[in-house]
């Protein structure tokens, strides 16, 4: 009996344990789901605020930054509109102003300069210059592609900048001027950020040595009140840079021409693949609506475009070389005769 006793009051003792330990265990429980409760509810809450704030701020944009509507162009354009963001300041009402980029491709002495200024007469262009005349730009192709994505970037600072909406935004650049040492990663540049090319040519070569020479010429005779100027804006200054006439090399003068020429092909097959156009400078000189074919390509509206650079050397060749005779005998019966012969007058 006793034993009996015994074995029940253990039961009893063991059945409060097992109670009292559950109970314990409820409790850890329901302190667990308790402080779960509250963290998944502060997620929620700091969620539904960042999304409420998100809201405000899309709304917010969506009045400052509308998006820009679709331009009406062919599919094939695509690559080469662009909508820049400059850092140095803000576009504002320009933001949706589609800008086309572009390079003058040319050398020395054939009037990329005067075509230049034609540019920079319309309201939506921006031409700024020959860039990389200075060497430290053009030292390697991580400098050369930094001074590339400032101008196309809207960011660059010269004259060419417009008070109007740039539409087309682009830098004059000379083949001897890293261009050719580095042509494979520069068209590939231009493939990448939708770069279209103008190639700026002369037809006739030996007008364009005869231009080089006089030039240099000046350089150390500073035949302007003590000044050089590559370009000038009046009838007189033009005459009197025209007074000098150069001695030119006969020995060695298609040997010349010939690098000059083939130097030129190479520019037109190192950049076929990108979008270009190719434009002589006689052309332009003999009818000025070849400018509208430039403003077509470049896909702005076409205006009537102007300059106040002078021609210098508007005579004759003979006239306009010491040694016509030596230089006459040297290209009679060549390829380059006919440079003897072509001429224009404006």
């Amino acid at each position: 009996m006793a034993d009996d006793l015994s074995s029940i009051a253990k039961d009893v003792f063991l059945v409060k344990g097992l109670k009292n330990t559950t109970l314990i265990w409820r409790m850890v429980v329901l302190t667990l789901a308790m402080v779960c409760g509250v963290y998944i509810c502060s997620i929620c809450l700091k969620q539904i605020g960042i999304g409420t704030a998100s809201k405000i701020g899309f709304l917010d944009i969506k009045i400052v930054d509308k998006p820009c509507p679709e331009p009406n162009i062919e599919p094939w354009e695509i690559p080469y509109v662009h909508y820049p963001n400059p850092k140095t300041y803000s576009r504002e009402e320009c933001a949706c102003s589609p800008v086309r980029y572009f390079a003058i491709l040319s050398m020395q002495r054939s009037g990329s300069g005067w075509f230049e200024t034609f540019l920079n007469s319309h309201a939506n262009i921006s031409s700024n210059g020959e860039i990389f005349s200075v060497k430290a730009r053009r030292s390697n192709m991580s400098t050369i592609t930094e001074t590339l994505d400032t101008i196309y970037n809207l960011d660059w600072v010269s004259s060419a900048s417009k008070n109007e909406c740039t539409a087309a935004v682009g830098l004059k650049w000379m083949l001897n001027q890293g261009l050719m040492q580095n042509h494979e990663q520069i068209a590939e540049y231009f493939r990448i950020h939708g770069v279209s090319v103008i190639f700026l040519f002369r037809r006739n070569l030996l007008r364009r040595m005869i231009s080089v020479i006089a030039n240099e010429y000046d350089r150390s005779a500073k035949t302007l009140n003590g000044t050089h100027k590559s370009h000038v804006h009046s009838p007189k200054e033009a005459e009197i840079l025209a007074q000098y006439k150069p001695k030119l090399n006969s020995s060695i003068l298609i040997q010349n021409l010939k690098q000059v020429s083939e130097t030129t092909k190479k520019a037109l097959e190192y950049f076929k693949s990108t979008r270009h156009i190719l434009v002589y400078y006689e052309d332009v000189v003999k009818n000025r609506t070849k400018l509208m074919d430039v403003q077509d390509f470049l896909k702005v509206p076409r205006m009537e475009l102007k300059t106040r650079q002078v021609k210098i050397h508007k005579g004759t060749l003979s006239s306009q070389v010491e040694n016509w005779n030596d230089v006459e005998k040297a290209l009679t019966g060549t390829p380059f005769e006919n440079f003897l012969h072509e001429d224009y007058r404006r």
